[in-house]
């Protein structure tokens, strides 16, 4: 093996390794409580507050993308539907964040943005040689799991977001008006 090939390799690794973590302690903070999180409850209600119903689906289906997906970006497992999942969830958290505008220190969405844009970057590159893809001989990681999983995430993505929108605009009232439900 060329030695730039094992640095790549390396290098993959440990975006995926750090990427994947962030994005599963999030994820866990979601749906399980941990690292100081709101749990399903506390997210389900701040989705809610949000805009995006019903609470606890929505609640869910972040919880699993940041979770579920950074757990199988970090272990290199089916990587082009993990960046996929997590890029997609990034979507939701970016259009929360994106009235702040850009930088993380008014409230804006860079930080969704950047996990996003690496989650999706590593599913379009693959894990590399340390990884159970290439353990496996690369049965999860083919050409059309790539475009299925992107246009699933894509498609996901557009139907929450344009539904919240859609709230938005009728002026559809929170299902609930807890001014203490946790921000996610």
């Amino acid at each position: 093996m060329h030695p730039r090939s094992r640095r790549r390799d390396l290098g993959l690794l440990a975006l995926r390794a750090g990427t994947g973590a962030v994005l599963a302690a999030h994820g866990t903070q979601k749906l399980f409580g941990w690292f100081g999180g709101g749990g399903l409850h506390g997210t389900s209600q701040a989705m809610e507050a949000m805009g995006f119903r019903p609470g606890r689906h929505s609640a869910v289906a972040a919880g699993l993308g940041e979770a579920g997906g950074g757990t199988l970006l970090a272990l290199g497992l089916g990587t082009p539907a993990a960046g996929a999942m997590a890029a997609g969830a990034m979507a939701g958290a970016v259009a929360v964040h994106a009235p702040a505008g850009f930088f993380n220190q008014s409230g804006g969405y860079e930080y969704p943005a950047f996990l996003g844009f690496t989650a999706a970057a590593l599913g379009l590159a693959g894990a590399g040689r340390y990884s159970l893809d290439h353990a496996l001989g690369h049965r999860l990681d083919r050409p059309w799991t790539l475009a299925a999983a992107f246009v699933a995430s894509a498609l996901g993505a557009a139907a929450v977001l344009g539904k919240r929108a859609r709230d938005q605009a009728a002026g559809s009232p929170p299902a609930t008006d807890d001014p203490t439900a946790p921000a996610v």
